[in-house]
């Protein structure tokens, strides 16, 4: 049922690509590509080790496999680790689940200045339930086949494994209640685990500049180059500075 559900969806969004080809094609020209001749030298963010974590949107599915992350590795020259595969989901106990591939992430002796970790717009999709948060403090508490407890599990192993700040971003997505109800969710985690939101779901400027230029959305949740240039990297770039 899931699959059947899950198929369905991908050939809408397969069908709102193809009605918008002309718009991706000129939000994907090289124009908008990472130019180290922009390079920052004297930005906070210069060398810091950062590891991202997410699904199709920290990947760059609809953008030539380029997202955020390579506009901070190019003109930030932030050393970014992404560990970012397409249709994955927070939740659930599959080797490509976003717990499963931060678990074999294994630097020793390295220093991890920030974990990026997308709150997944996959989960909704894949009909995982969004859970509730525990009372606990303890890893083996919480039930990462719900997308809150994945959420908490993240959160707990980064803290203990790395002990540097982890920041969660939220993603434009339209008429989507479940992964509103999912972004309400994870401001309440904020107080208990004392964590970052980069919360763009929210950011009404963003959201009217997404929607005012058709070139920055391949569709409803997936930036162009262009998009990436200018939607998600200075809002990224603006509070990871603030938080490193």
């Amino acid at each position: 049922m899931k699959k059947g559900k899950m198929i369905l969806s991908e050939m809408t969004t397969l069908m709102k690509s193809l009605k918008n080809i002309f718009n991706i094609i000129n939000g994907n020209k090289d124009y908008y590509n990472p130019k180290i001749d922009l390079k920052k030298d004297d930005d906070n963010l210069n060398g810091k080790k950062i590891i991202f974590l997410g699904s199709s949107i920290t990947y760059g599915a609809a953008s030539k496999g380029i997202s955020f992350v390579e506009y901070l590795t190019t003109e930030y020259e932030v050393k970014g680790i992404k560990e970012a595969k397409s249709g994955t989901t927070l939740a659930g106990d599959k080797s490509d689940s976003y717990v499963n591939r931060l678990k074999k992430l294994n630097f020793v002796n390295t220093k991890i200045d920030a974990v990026v970790c997308q709150l997944s717009t996959n989960d909704g999709r894949f009909e995982y339930e969004i859970g509730q948060m525990s009372s606990s403090f303890e890893q083996e508490d919480f039930d990462i086949n719900t997308t809150i407890g994945a959420i908490e599990y993240i959160i707990k192993y980064v803290q203990a494994k790395w002990r540097c700040p982890i920041i969660f971003y939220t993603c434009i997505r339209e008429n989507d209640e479940n992964y509103r109800d999912l972004v309400n969710q994870l401001h309440r985690l904020r107080t208990k685990w004392d964590i970052h939101i980069i919360d763009i779901f929210n950011n009404e400027e963003i959201n009217r500049l997404a929607k005012s230029d058709k070139e920055m959305m391949a569709d409803d949740a997936h930036p162009t180059k262009k998009g990436y240039r200018y939607l998600y990297t200075p809002i990224i770039v603006r509070q990871l500075d603030e938080i490193l």
